[in-house]
């Protein structure tokens, strides 16, 4: 009978689906094993006693910076509780990995259920098509009865209706993991960007090798020889303040300048000052013939290299930015075909036409002008100008995402700045090397606040 192979299949996909909806016990449980969480549980408790003890170490010691004995005794105690504050980052990352792994086998297993529930619901389906297409009087020469005929046709509606909530319910379930899995993504990335946080300052206070080994060689006697180390600090921020940061179609500024420009935008944005400075950095440098072009013919956006005479015909985008270019030269009082802009990136393939240290196009600079003005204060923002173009790119920044902070956001931010839409493959290496940059002119920020 029809009907009793149907029951069969019911109980088949009710059972399948109901060890989904009523989990066993171990299902159930939490993504860790008792045993793993209470490993977990015991190492951070440990991690954080130490890390108490290290921060009161650096609390108490901070009264006596530039003293000899204070110096060694903050270096120590700062390494050390940057290190434990990892490894519980380290811990925390590993129990959030465990819980997603957990999540991606709960929605596999959803999948797999919905699409067996699928398979069964269709063959529900080509046998209730059958028994449509069977008629009374060919049901009444057979050997079936009616009574069973109909008895059929009642279970395929029931178990039709039983198994569409069923497979609603599963799709609800789904959906709910999937955005628990969601949420702890986030958590995830937010502990990674904590840690990246912490290594940085970790590597900050190590990589002044020379620095920790002339603290820890000199004795309390030797006084002359901590003044001595004391004066070599303040020269080196001597030095970091006076360097010349160089900006790409720009006269180079000194670090001090640009790094009061980007504390400026980081007031109005959120966006720290060294990534700003790192993106300038790597800006500067993306290739020879990139910001050496010329614009000569309006019409078609075609131009030349300003020092090869290299004709290129796709140096501006005719529609999108020679007109607000024009526009600009005008209100800024340049030649708009003498103007250096920069050149089409053959391996990028589109237009070249960026203009000034933050490489802004002439229709994006029109975007941002406005705002740009209301964080520098000058009426008509320039993008050649270096205070103009860092604002400038602190606001793009910001609408990347950067202003959230953190390793993740940044390095998303930074690629996008350089790759739009193809952040995720194209712009994945521009943005290692901005975080790496930025890491660097972040170590030399905090030299200059320390001294």
């Amino acid at each position: 009978m029809i009907q009793k192979a149907l029951v069969a299949v019911m109980l088949l996909v009710i059972v399948s689906a109901g060890a989904l909806l009523f989990p066993s016990a171990a299902t159930r449980a939490q993504d860790l094993t008792p045993q793993e969480r209470a490993a977990f549980q015991a190492q951070l408790t440990e991690l954080e006693k130490e890390i108490a003890e290290q921060q009161q170490i650096i609390k108490e010691t901070q009264a006596k910076k530039n003293t000899l004995q204070g110096d060694v005794t903050l270096l120590n105690a700062k390494i050390k509780a940057a290190q434990a504050q990892i490894n519980a980052k380290n811990i925390a990352i590993k129990q959030l990995s465990a819980q997603i792994a957990n999540k991606n086998a709960v929605i596999g297993q959803l999948s797999e259920r919905i699409e067996r529930g699928k398979e069964a619901l269709a063959s529900i389906l080509r046998q209730e098509d059958q028994l449509d297409r069977s008629s009374i009087i060919a049901v009444a020469f057979s050997n079936e009865d009616l009574s069973s005929f109909f008895a059929d046709l009642d279970a395929f509606f029931f178990i039709k209706t039983d198994l569409r909530v069923l497979f609603a319910d599963i799709r609800d379930a789904k959906m709910q993991t999937e955005k628990e899995k969601a949420d702890l993504a986030v958590k995830q990335n937010q502990t990674t960007d904590a840690k990246y946080v912490i290594e940085t300052q970790k590597q900050q206070v190590a990589d002044d090798k020379t620095q920790k080994q002339q603290l820890l060689t000199i004795t309390a006697n030797q006084e002359t020889e901590y003044k001595k180390v004391l004066a070599e600090r303040q020269a080196k921020a001597a030095a970091i303040r006076a360097a010349l940061f160089p900006l790409r179609d720009a006269a180079a500024i000194q670090f001090e300048d640009a790094l009061n420009f980007a504390k400026e935008a980081e007031a109005r944005t959120g966006v720290r000052p060294a990534l700003i400075l790192a993106v300038l950095t790597q800006e500067s440098n993306l290739g020879k013939n990139v910001g050496q072009c010329l614009l000569r013919n309006t019409v078609t956006g075609a131009g030349v290299g300003k020092n090869t005479g290299t004709a290129f015909s796709n140096v501006m985008a005719p529609n999108r930015d020679v007109p607000p270019f024009l526009d600009l030269g005008q209100r800024l009082g340049f030649d708009p075909l003498n103007q250096v802009v920069s050149c089409p990136i053959a391996s990028a393939g589109g237009w070249g036409g960026a203009m000034g240290p933050a490489q802004f196009i002439p229709s994006t600079w029109k975007m941002y002008e406005n705002r740009t003005s209301n964080v520098t204060g000058n009426s008509l923002p320039n993008p050649w100008a270096a205070e103009d173009a860092i604002a400038a790119m602190s606001l793009y920044l910001n609408d990347l995402g950067a202003g959230v902070g953190g390793y993740t956001a940044e390095h998303r931010a930074a690629a996008k700045y350089y790759a739009g839409s193809r952040w995720a493959t194209a712009g994945r290496v521009y943005g290692d090397n901005v975080l790496a940059l930025a890491a660097s002119i972040q170590s030399n920020i905090d030299f200059l606040s320390n001294n």
